[in-house]
């Protein structure tokens, strides 16, 4: 059977894929991107490629045997007058400004794209561990009540207009007030920003309100940046006085699903799947 071949950035996605294709007698080999090397890949078969080093990627893909590919993990957008290019790479810069002047999934779906052309079958992190995918209903702690789940109404048509305008994936409401809408800065910087807002405004630990929700953006290239959560998220929401977690049914990752309903349990808040219609 051909290694799976995975993209890599940093954090727990790319790891948890390698080791489930390891388990599953795929086989895994990594291309970690340079500067945002996950450490627990080095165990792995594998390389370090610069992100300008495109033709470099696909040839030790080739090498490698691989058929299919995945990219996954956290890398930032790079400083385009920095990078390092080889000869594919540099051919494809002038696409990839342009695109990228569009939003991030614009700029991704031009290297899905180009991985295509070069015969590679690119998948998502769900089709290659579909396990991941959140499920609908109540997926931890006490159900939501009626306010939660206006909330999560508001909250998920919030985060659909945010993510159709290539603005981020989730955003947190309290009671029928935004409190947050995620940029560039990710999740858990913007849930500890909700920590630092003012008690009257937003739930504490003695009296848990509002909720975070994660969804895919409207025609989001579903290979590429689901939507991800997972033990450190629980923790954050608990620890912004949230009254839980709501995530799109089939369009977003837990990592660790264990630990995650584990950590909810312990920390009194919920997790909860919404249907992918929800607030469109």
């Amino acid at each position: 059977m051909a290694p799976l071949g995975i993209i890599a950035g940093l954090g727990d996605l790319p790891v948890t894929i390698a080791g489930n294709a390891v388990a599953t007698g795929q086989g895994a080999y990594v291309l970690r991107l340079k500067g945002f090397e996950e450490p627990a890949l080095a165990a792995y078969p594998g390389e370090v490629v610069g992100l300008g080093e495109v033709g470099r990627a696909l040839n030790l893909l080739k090498s490698a045997g691989c058929d299919d590919v995945v990219f996954a993990g956290i890398v930032r957008r790079p400083n385009f007058s920095d990078l390092k290019l080889d000869m594919k790479g540099a051919s494809l810069l002038p696409k990839v400004i342009a695109e990228a002047r569009k939003g991030d999934d614009a700029l991704l779906r031009v290297l899905v794209s180009e991985f295509e052309k070069s015969g590679f079958r690119v998948l998502g992190s769900h089709e290659v561990h579909q396990s991941l995918l959140a499920p609908e209903g109540l997926i931890a702690g006490r159900q939501p009540t009626d306010t939660d789940l206006l909330d999560i109404d508001h909250a998920a048509r919030v985060a659909a207009a945010s993510g159709a305008m290539d603005i981020g994936q989730g955003a947190v409401v309290c009671n029928g007030l935004v409190l947050a809408v995620e940029a560039q800065e990710g999740t858990d910087r913007m849930l500890e920003r909700v920590a630092s807002l003012p008690e009257e405004i937003r739930g504490t630990e003695e009296a848990r309100r509002g909720v975070l929700v994660k969804r895919p953006k409207p025609n989001q290239e579903m290979r590429i940046d689901l939507p991800t959560t997972g033990v450190s998220t629980i923790e954050k929401v608990a620890a912004a006085g949230l009254a839980g977690l709501a995530v799109e049914a089939g369009g977003a990752l837990m990592l660790n699903r264990k630990g995650m309903e584990e950590a909810a349990a312990r920390l009194g808040v919920f997790i909860y799947g919404f249907s992918p219609e929800l607030g469109l």
